[in-house]
């Protein structure tokens, strides 16, 4: 066990939601450490849909999950923010001088002033394929995210699921893979009515097959994987050949050691106000998707809306005796002080 270390702030997740987090806290003038189990800021963004587009990220009509990562990462470059990878926060505690004592999976130590928590769903693993013999391909032939979409580019691909992840993906690699097919279990898809809509016209078009069905049985020769048997629900059995297939059938998300820190839970989400986004336990403070409260929408922009929010709280739990004012990047010469920039900066 190391000696702790003394922070300011403690930020539990690098998505997108903690790395605003760090923003809004720098321009109060506060220094944050993150920590993030895996082995790169992004969270879910890039680790399940890098390559995808967000098109609700104000003033960027579309966007990039990654890009939306990197520039985040260079918004908060002036804030010097300190990132731990590759460690997963195991113990929460209070202590007496209304402190918290956080001790990572590894060891590492932290005495922090206040804990952030934007863990987004929590530590999470993919649905997987349900077929004998498919654990020896997964990472080369059955992939669960898509690191890079060029990969796909020229292939026969199968992909699996009825969301929007497995849509998004049809229509995005069916004007570029050599075939396509798409297998849901039933013929009702759980996506957004205009990606149905949109993969029906591929569909009618040719660009790629929809097939309603499941998995039974992987075809593969001399060590690769060239093809995938599906099951109707009349007992039909088809043949599909495919290089690689893609599945999408959603997370099964764990809050894991979250669990046992003594906060409020709801449908494993952490409840928290809507006006400090504070749990049940002062100074510890919960922002984007692992939280929970009325009217709650799991969007990045309510996420950035809640990072707000928690810093002005997050500071008067600091410093109670500290005056509070709103300040504006545009005008405000300490904040501009913060960021780096002068005030006569056009």
């Amino acid at each position: 066990m190391s000696e702790p270390l003394s922070v300011e702030v403690l930020i539990v997740g690098a998505g997108p939601a903690g790395l605003f987090q760090v923003f809004e806290l720098g321009l109060l003038g506060i220094k944050a450490h993150v920590l993030d189990s895996l082995a790169a800021p992004g969270g879910q963004c890039t680790e399940l849909y890098p390559d995808k587009p967000i098109y609700d990220i104000p003033a960027l009509p579309v966007c990039g999950a990654q890009e939306l990562v990197d520039r985040l990462m260079q918004q908060i470059k002036p804030f010097g923010a300190v990132f731990h990878y590759g460690e997963e926060a195991v113990e929460v505690r209070k202590l007496d001088n209304n402190r918290f004592r956080v001790v990572t999976s590894f060891g590492t130590a932290f005495d922090a002033g206040a804990v952030v928590i934007a863990a987004g769903v929590g530590s999470f693993q993919p649905r997987r394929l349900a077929v004998e013999g498919a654990e020896a391909f997964e990472g080369k032939q059955i992939h669960y995210k898509v690191r890079t979409a060029s990969d796909c580019h020229g292939r026969r691909l199968a992909i699996f699921g009825g969301g929007d992840s497995a849509l998004d993906w049809a229509m995005e690699l069916a004007p570029k893979a050599a075939a396509l097919t798409l297998i849901h279990r039933r013929a009702e898809f759980r996506g957004a009515p205009a990606s149905v809509a949109r993969v029906r016209e591929l569909e009618a078009a040719g660009k790629l097959r929809v097939i309603e069905g499941v998995a039974t049985a992987l075809r593969q020769g001399e060590g690769k994987l060239n093809g995938v048997d599906i099951k109707g629900n009349g007992g039909t059995v088809t043949s599909i050949d495919a290089e690689q297939l893609l599945v999408f059938f959603g997370l099964a998300p764990k809050l894991g050691p979250i669990a046992e820190w003594g906060l409020d839970l709801d449908k494993r989400a952490l409840k928290v106000d809507t006006e400090k986004f504070e749990t049940n336990i002062a100074g510890i403070f919960a922002i984007g998707d692992i939280n929970t409260y009325p009217g709650k929408k799991k969007l990045i922009l309510s996420g950035f809306h809640e990072a707000a929010l928690a810093a002005f709280a997050v500071q008067h739990y600091l410093y109670p005796a500290k005056k509070q004012f709103l300040q504006y990047t545009t005008t405000s010469p300490a904040m501009q002080k913060r960021l780096g920039v002068s005030a006569d900066t056009p």
